[in-house]
């Protein structure tokens, strides 16, 4: 057994191989605290560069900051400082300190000419040291460190998603090649190659299943949460857990390409895509400092108290809301592809929060997109399994679609079907074939009728299946009812549409007949059929041209004129490439119900964002006026600022999913000698 060392990339902050590097990143994605915590310490290793502080990563010299700032406003309180020129000493250099990366970063703003907090806080912080006020200035500086670490810890648990995510995928693959087994780096793999997972480790590639059996748990990305038997055919995604049996997978999708990565991706470039409803924030932002430097100014000139115009500036704050809202999309989006739907930006996810109207495809959205059997009606005497034995066996050659169901529905019984003696095919009409000493007829009505078999007229048909009438030995045996089966879970998923008010409407190509049917038995407001892809295109404009909010969700290539054209684009996990790399939000699950829980997540993320921007103006609003007239000192000013900005911040948080701590206790190492599973793959 061979084994390949990966080449890690080189980490930003050090320029030497990165020891953070996790599969699928692209680039070291460690926070400065992270990567000062993997840096060598000061004085020969002795005080590390970060520490740990309840499950968090701080750079030694920021606590070291704010240990400074609490000290030196203690012996400035307590008066244990000296005065010189009317500068206390203690207190201005605790100041210069502790406020550094305040001032520096206010400094970096005025450059940008950006109105922003820090900006505020720096001026609020060096007007009370103009006026010796040191104690009040080093408590908001001591108040505004904290509530910075805590914001990101918040942030970091946004991160942490991402993390957890990418930390299930091992760094190394049990691959056969030519023969040999070789324990080679995730990254030298290649698509056609066939990957070994024993049981209880992830599976590192997209690809189907060539040998082995196995119950494999895809909920972090489908969010199924029952564990799925795969066997040879079967399709499996990397990310996954391999529960019972070994498997012999060939390769289809790496990295980036596979489902897994896809969903990384989304997450990672929810915190780079911005939402229209995130600039609005920042403007917000801007305009209560705005805001903020009028009333000061106005409350200085009306009494010229330097104290309340100070807490004028202190109290008002929109950190709150320019932190909370990349946080709350970042969460929202996490939250959505932990429940089996990537969301390929924030401004998606914004858009189908307000979405009124869905527009829905039928075949393979609605439906399975294959025919499947229904029904099966036995003739008298005749029991079903020996009919469906016998017609499986009977089209077991055959390639139509029909013939193909049949054969499926006999497995998934697992029913012995036998090879048929003889097979003749005539085109429009069905099978002859002989079994032992059976002569079966398998097809239309019309197959049976010329071969003198009297078919019966009261069959059970509903006019919307297909037919497949079956005679054993020149007498009617029974007949199949073959069609595009309408998934289990999408008249329920479409009254929970109803029910959020979002109006549904049914475009297929299909006939009439069949869409209405469908429509009818599934609830949807509006039914129409026989379009093709430009009159699907056309309706989608023309809603959007109307004033309504539209997703449309299909699978197809003909749909994918459809889904651009929508305000949100949504492609069924199962469709064509064209349709998933036209849609915004792909539902890799095939799950109408996640579809629904995609809509809810979107519509509390916009709802969280809305709390927080009420309550910041509100907060603000009176915050203000209470400074402005006397009733608020510095430091109450300061503590209502921080408490309030950690208040929606954390509202925020709410939106991310829990960490995932559901690894592969074989995460990274091998259970047992790749000979072994050799043995288990081959035997």
């Amino acid at each position: 057994m061979t084994t390949l060392a990966a080449a890690a990339p080189l980490c930003p902050a050090s320029a030497q191989p990165c020891t953070c590097f996790r599969p699928f990143e692209r680039s070291c994605s460690a926070s400065a605290a992270e990567q000062a915590k993997r840096s060598p310490g000061w004085l020969g290793d002795r005080i590390p560069r970060a520490l740990s502080l309840f499950g968090h990563d701080v750079e030694t010299v920021e606590v070291l900051r704010v240990a400074v700032v609490a000290v030196s406003a203690a012996l400035v309180w307590f008066g244990l400082t000296r005065t010189v020129a009317g500068v206390d000493l203690v207190g201005a250099a605790g100041l210069l300190f502790g406020a550094w990366p305040i001032l520096r970063e206010a400094f970096e703003n005025i450059k940008e000419r950006r109105m922003t907090m820090e900006l505020s806080m720096s001026i609020a912080i060096l007007a009370a040291a103009a006026i010796s006020e040191f104690f009040t200035a080093l408590v908001v500086t001591f108040f505004v460190l904290v509530a910075e670490e805590l914001e990101h810890l918040t942030v970091d648990r946004g991160r942490a998603a991402i993390a957890d995510l990418i930390d299930v995928m091992p760094h190394e693959a049990t691959v056969r090649r030519d023969g040999v087994i070789a324990v080679v780096p995730l990254d030298t793999i290649v698509i056609g190659d066939h990957v070994l997972v024993a049981p209880g480790e992830n599976i590192p590639v997209d690809g189907v299943v060539k040998s082995g059996l196995s119950y494999v748990d895809q909920a972090r990305i489908t969010g199924e949460s029952m564990p799925i038997k795969r066997s040879e055919g079967d399709t499996v995604f990397a990310g996954s857990i391999n529960q019972s049996g070994a498997l012999d997978i060939q390769v289809d999708r790496i990295g980036r390409d596979t489902s897994f990565g896809r969903i990384i991706d989304a997450i990672e470039n929810a915190e780079q895509s911005r939402a229209p409803v995130q600039r609005l924030a920042d403007q917000l932002a801007g305009y209560l400092v705005y805001f903020s430097f009028a009333a000061a100014i106005l409350t200085y000139w009306l009494t010229g108290n330097i104290r309340d115009t100070i807490s004028v500036i202190i109290v008002a704050g929109a950190c709150g809301v320019a932190a909370g809202t990349p946080l709350a999309v970042l969460g929202g989006i996490g939250r959505a592809a932990r429940n089996g739907a990537i969301i390929k930006g924030g401004m998606h996810l914004e858009a189908l929060g307000k979405i009124d109207t869905i527009v829905l495809d039928k075949t393979g959205t609605l439906t399975f997109g294959e025919p499947r059997v229904t029904a099966i009606h036995p003739a008298a005497g005749r029991a079903e399994a020996d009919l469906l034995r016998l017609a499986a066996s009977a089209e077991l050659r055959s390639e139509h679609p029909l013939a193909k169901a049949i054969v499926a529905e006999a497995r998934a019984r697992d029913l012995v079907v036998p090879e048929p003696n003889s097979f003749d095919y005539t085109l429009g009409r069905g099978v002859t074939a002989v079994i032992g000493s059976d002569r079966i007829l398998i097809g239309s009505v019309k197959l049976l009728q010329a071969d003198g078999v009297t078919v019966p007229a009261d069959r059970d048909g509903n006019g919307v299946s297909s037919e497949i009438c079956v005679a054993v030995n020149g007498t009617y045996a029974g007949a199949f009812a073959v069609a595009d089966e309408v998934r289990p879970e999408a008249a329920n998923a479409i009254r929970a549409l109803h029910a959020m008010g979002i109006k549904t409407l049914l475009l297929t190509g299909d006939n009439a007949k069949v869409a209405e049917s469908v429509g009818a038995s599934l609830g949807i407001g509006a039914v129409e059929a026989g379009m093709l892809p430009e009159q699907k295109l056309e309706r989608v404009r023309a809603l959007v041209a109307s004033g309504a909010k539209v997703a449309m969700l299909g699978d197809g290539i003909n749909d994918a004129p459809a889904l651009t054209a929508a305000s949100v684009g949504i492609a069924m996990g199962s469709g064509t490439d064209v349709a998933k790399e036209s849609a915004d939000i792909v539902l890799l699950a095939n799950d109408l119900d996640r579809l629904v829980e995609t809509i809810a997540i979107a519509r509390r993320t916009r709802g969280v964002i809305w709390q927080n921007f009420t309550g910041t103006i509100a907060v603000d609003a009176l915050g203000i006026a209470l400074a402005a007239f006397g009733f608020l000192n510095p430091l109450f000013a300061a503590f209502i600022h921080v408490s309030s900005e950690l208040i929606f911040i954390s509202n925020s948080a709410r939106l991310l999913p829990a960490a995932d701590r559901m690894k592969s206790s074989r995460r990274g190492t091998r259970a047992e000698p790749a000979e072994s599973m050799q043995t288990k793959i081959l035997g």
